[in-house]
């Protein structure tokens, strides 16, 4: 399997550009996966210069309704005639960072393209979508300042329009995470997978004993970490001392697994 990072907050390198946000291009045995589009158009760019064909997409998976995952949705749709994109039910509600809108282009609802999943839906042998909502999360954070509207009412998020992309392969489970805002820690002891790439939403964590504790709670797990985005940089290698299988990814990235 190769996954290709084609936008994150930082880059390998000055000819490839990065923003806030998260695209990964996945290459499985049998597919080719678009997991979130980034924040722009700019997933398409850093594409053509890393020899990822965007049209050759089979399946499209967008990890929840927040603009920096979901924002070159209509992009993709245009440059891409067959692929389905799968995304939560819940994605299009409207979800707030305070006084900001950082929801979907819900002018792209209705569109014939997308696939709307809850709980456990199977998109093919060993591509599995997991929402996690029924679960208890053991470590709870809290909506980190976001919120959503439910039923007219403005309240903090429960990240409910969030699912997360197993893929199982050659005796392996590699699962993909947006965000992760569920949890990071309840997400890696739910699926223990073999591998786990991904957020963990620790960016406004300050570099204390609390993180030095969730780092060492996942490093009790048996996996691979390869993190990005929102957790941060200077939280990540604040975790890397005391995690032993903790790696960051950027834009032109390349993992084999």
């Amino acid at each position: 399997m190769k996954i290709t990072v084609l936008t994150e907050n930082t880059s390998v390198n000055e000819n490839i550009r990065c923003e806030h946000g998260l695209s990964l291009y996945i290459q499985t045995d049998k597919y080719n996966i678009l997991f979130d589009m980034g924040q722009t158009n700019l997933f398409e760019e850093n594409a053509g210069k890393l020899d990822s064909d965007l049209s050759a997409t089979d399946i499209a998976v967008l990890s929840h309704g927040h603009y920096d995952h979901g924002g070159g949705l209509a992009r993709f749709l245009e440059i891409n005639s067959k692929a389905k994109v799968y995304l939560n039910k819940y994605a299009f509600e409207p979800h707030f960072n305070r006084e900001k809108y950082i929801g979907l282009d819900t002018s792209l609802h209705d569109s014939d393209r997308l696939v709307f999943t809850d709980g456990c839906f199977e998109i093919a042998e060993g591509l599995t979508l997991y929402s996690c909502n029924d679960r208890k999360k053991p470590y709870d954070l809290g909506s980190f300042g976001l919120d959503m509207v439910q039923d007219g009412k403005r309240l903090p998020d429960d990240f409910r329009h969030e699912h997360y992309l197993l893929i199982e392969e050659n005796g392996r489970k590699i699962l993909i995470s947006g965000c992760s805002h569920k949890g990071i820690i309840n997400i890696a002891d739910w699926f223990k997978p073999d591998v786990l790439i991904g957020g963990f939403h620790f960016s406004k964590l300050p570099l204390d004993d609390t993180l030095k504790g969730y780092a060492k709670i996942l490093d009790g797990y048996d996996t691979d970490f390869y993190t990005c985005h929102c957790t941060g940089v200077q939280q990540y290698e604040f975790m890397k001392k005391y995690m032993k299988r903790l790696q960051y990814i950027s834009s032109g990235c390349m993992i084999e697994i």
